[in-house]
């Protein structure tokens, strides 16, 4: 004995599909690769493989706007950065500071005094996304109105 499943369409089913859209990739017209990496391939966002995903990763990330925003302004101890970014967990904070460490997007200064001070400045790469963050941080302010409305709430 079989059974037959009930298929049940909605209006969204019925709908042409749009073809998937193609993303320009380097090396083909209309986009120029940005980067090449060590190997000789263009550095390629959209490949899962491609490090640039990682950095993208990274200064996509909200801690990181935030942390960005306040160190754009100056060199920061790490009780000023806790105290500006409301909401941020101290394990957050650290994590978040260790990997634009890693990076090389912020640079801390080790005072040799007792206790420890710490302090964290953008190094000159780090400087470089202060203004897209900005922008992006900006926008959520501007727009953020909108966004409620859209979502009901």
């Amino acid at each position: 004995m079989t059974r037959s499943k009930s298929l049940s369409l909605g209006w969204f089913d019925l709908m042409p599909k749009a073809p998937p859209v193609r993303r320009p990739r380097p090396g083909t017209p209309g986009r120029a690769a940005l980067a090449w990496l060590p190997d000789g391939k263009p550095a390629d966002v959209h490949s899962a493989p491609c490090p640039s995903r990682a950095a993208l990763d990274r200064i996509a990330d909200k801690w990181t706007a935030l942390i960005i925003g306040s160190l754009a302004e100056g060199m920061r101890r790490f009780s000023e950065l806790r105290a500006e970014i409301d909401g941020v967990s101290d394990k957050m904070l650290t994590q978040t500071l260790r990997s634009l460490e890693r990076d090389g997007l912020v640079a801390l200064t080790a005072h040799p005094t007792v206790p420890p001070r710490v302090e964290y400045r953008l190094t000159d790469l780090g400087r470089t996304v202060t203004e897209p963050l900005a922008a992006i941080r900006d926008r959520a302010e501007r727009h953020i109105n909108e966004v409620e409305w859209a979502a009901g709430r």
